[in-house]
């Protein structure tokens, strides 16, 4: 079977680098899947997560809040403004996250106030959505 090369990397740092099978990631007009020898891409990236299928069939969840995806024939880079391993993230904090976004929003301050409170909540509501996928796949 062939294998596409794959980076991860965030501003925080280098997350992942590896060969893959598969990756799935949300691009901004929906969720891709590439495979090795995929069309080249340059595409926005929404909050949500990045699936890595290694050569066994086996799967790596990331956690990006967004950034650009970037596919060539033989490697991909996700490029994210922040990423993390899904065995990293937090569920209490994400929830928390996703309280005060929503708090703030029925307070509708200003315009600027509600276009970042938005992004806020769609990082929150796209990590729990992750968080719970997880849970699902360990039953």
């Amino acid at each position: 079977m062939s294998e596409i090369s794959v980076d991860i990397v965030s501003a925080e740092g280098h997350i992942f680098s590896g060969s893959a099978q598969m990756v799935f990631a949300p691009a901004v007009e929906g969720d891709v899947g590439i495979a090795p020898r995929h069309a080249p891409l340059l595409t926005r990236m929404r909050p949500g997560e990045v699936r890595v299928r290694d050569e066994r069939g086996e799967d790596a969840w990331y956690y990006v809040s967004g950034g650009i995806l970037e596919v060539q024939p033989e490697k991909v880079t996700v490029l994210a403004d922040t990423a993390l391993r899904a065995k990293d993230m937090d569920e209490a904090a994400a929830r928390q996250a996703k309280e005060r976004a929503e708090e703030r929003l029925a307070q509708q301050e200003s315009n600027a106030d509600l276009s970042r409170v938005q992004a806020e909540l769609a990082e929150a509501a796209a990590k729990l959505q992750m968080l719970e996928k997880l849970r699902r796949q360990r039953r």
